[in-house]
């Protein structure tokens, strides 16, 4: 791997985020209980830990939860028009990393802010594809999906332990 190929791989900073207080990067990696089913809701926790209930949390052992993020950024999703793009990005279940300028499998969920979110949940973060807003983890409301509508490949990869990161991005109401 080249000094180029490490600044987007999981577990080196992006110089880039780093500059962007609208911009947060949370790394992760599959499981083998990763399933992916749930119709509405997908999720990432800082547990190191899956069971098999578990069908809406995709990437487990999570580097930060929502209480790490910046307040402008956590100000920002309070916003019930602004726009937060939830990108997860999964590398192949044998690499160490993934990067985000070049990952094996991508999506991103796109939903949008609500007053409610709090995001300072040190656990876990939830997308959704509700309004629904009952706690501190939810990072985003209103989504255009959820686990079930995860690419299988996709799904697959992270069922086999690859590295995740979840790139999210707020984008305030003009």
């Amino acid at each position: 791997m080249s000094d180029a190929d490490t600044d987007d791989a999981v577990g080196a900073d992006d110089p880039a985020d780093d500059d962007d207080p609208l911009v947060e990067v949370v790394r992760a990696t599959g499981h083998e209980h990763v399933t992916a089913a749930h119709a509405s809701t997908v999720e990432f926790t800082t547990d190191d830990w899956l069971t098999p209930a578990g069908d809406c949390i995709v990437g487990i052992d999570a580097n930060r939860a929502p209480r790490d993020f910046s307040a402008e950024f956590r100000e920002t999703c309070q916003d019930a028009d602004a726009t937060i793009t939830a990108r997860i990005a999964v590398g192949a279940p044998d690499d160490e990393t993934v990067g985000l300028d070049d990952p094996t499998h991508e999506v991103a969920i796109v939903g949008r802010g609500d007053p409610d979110l709090t995001l300072l949940d040190d656990r876990s973060m939830v997308g959704r594809t509700s309004a629904y807003t009952d706690d501190e983890r939810t990072i985003l409301v209103d989504g255009d999906g959820a686990a079930a509508d995860l690419d299988r490949d996709l799904v697959a990869a992270l069922a086999a332990g690859a590295p995740a990161i979840l790139r999210l991005t707020v984008e305030p109401s003009e």
